[in-house]
């Protein structure tokens, strides 16, 4: 990573914990947080990928078992209709009802005979389009990881690149004429622009993808979770070394943000009454971190950002 100046440093407070009845889950493993997401009551929800289990965190820190299935959720987004989205390994994309706990699939795979192979992250599109990673086991020995974007209004799904080296966390850009895209494999943030527009959500239209690039690189081990502020600037996790990075619109690094905890920060996720706490997943502890920042997160498609 190129830098044009050091980037200021600031450091992280422990929100909450997972207590020992969370984390340890069913068995004998330890659960493994990643998928960080707020509902517009407050409540931060995660993912445990190893139990299958969906995890509920009150406002005040207090944990809570919302679902669990036979899965490996991943990434998870609520829906503005309070329905919760998951990216599931196992099972592909998957939908959550909140009040009842029902887990089901909306997608196994790409076609009838094809599986997905192993679902990473999503994202909502203001239009209530669905994007997400399928990463599998892709990497440098085989480019093979897609980002898809599906419209569950049409129920049509689309293929938008297929060569990355195991695609992970992404986020728009504030325009949503672009998208970026952890490419764990790479230690990359490529960006996708998005040369036609969406449509509405009744109006379902292919997007043209222009010339991808690279936005930032990072050292040793690669990216994770993304986010996205008010500004366009990018926040980007940088699990194995306890750091989140906030990157311009440019790719120019403004913060250096470091765990107060140990070293996975593997997903962050904006929220606070002001909108500028962002909450970082520390996975390896199962604890919730937050750091102040200088701008708001952009609202989210669950709480009617645009």
């Amino acid at each position: 990573m190129v830098l044009d100046s050091a980037p200021e440093a600031i450091g992280t407070e422990l929100f909450t914990a997972a207590p020992d009845e969370i984390r340890r889950g069913p068995g004998r493993t330890d659960s493994f947080l990643e998928g960080p997401s707020f509902d517009v009551q407050g409540n931060l929800y995660c993912v445990d990928i190893p139990h299958g289990r969906v995890l509920r965190i009150s406002p005040d820190g207090r944990w809570q078992v919302a679902a669990e299935y036979d899965g490996r959720p991943n990434g998870l987004k609520i829906h503005r209709d309070g329905r919760i989205f998951i990216a599931d390994r196992r099972n592909g994309l998957v939908v959550l009802d909140p009040a009842s706990g029902d887990v089901r699939t909306v997608l196994s795979g790409p076609g009838r005979q094809e599986r997905f192979m192993g679902l990473n992250d999503l994202v909502f599109a203001a239009n209530g389009d669905l994007y997400f990673t399928d990463q599998g086991q892709s990497g440098l020995h085989d480019p093979c990881g897609r980002v898809y974007r599906y419209s569950p209004q049409a129920d049509r799904l689309e293929c938008l690149i297929a060569n990355a080296p195991s695609p992970n966390g992404l986020v728009f850009n504030v325009r949503e004429t672009a998208l970026f895209v952890a490419v764990t494999r790479a230690n990359a943030v490529w960006r996708i622009p998005l040369g036609s527009p969406a449509g509405e959500a009744d109006d379902w239209k292919p997007r043209t993808i222009d010339a991808v690039g690279l936005f930032v690189q990072l050292p040793s081990a690669g990216p994770d979770g993304l986010a996205l502020d008010e500004a366009g600037n990018v926040v980007v996790t940088h699990p194995t070394r306890g750091l989140v990075w906030l990157f311009s619109k440019y790719g120019v690094p403004l913060l250096r943000i470091a765990s107060c905890a140990k070293e996975m920060t593997t997903n962050v996720a904006y929220g606070g009454a002001d909108g500028r706490t962002l909450y970082i997943v520390e996975s390896k502890s199962c604890s919730i971190l937050t750091a102040r920042m200088p701008v708001a997160g952009k609202r989210m498609y669950s709480h009617g950002g645009q």
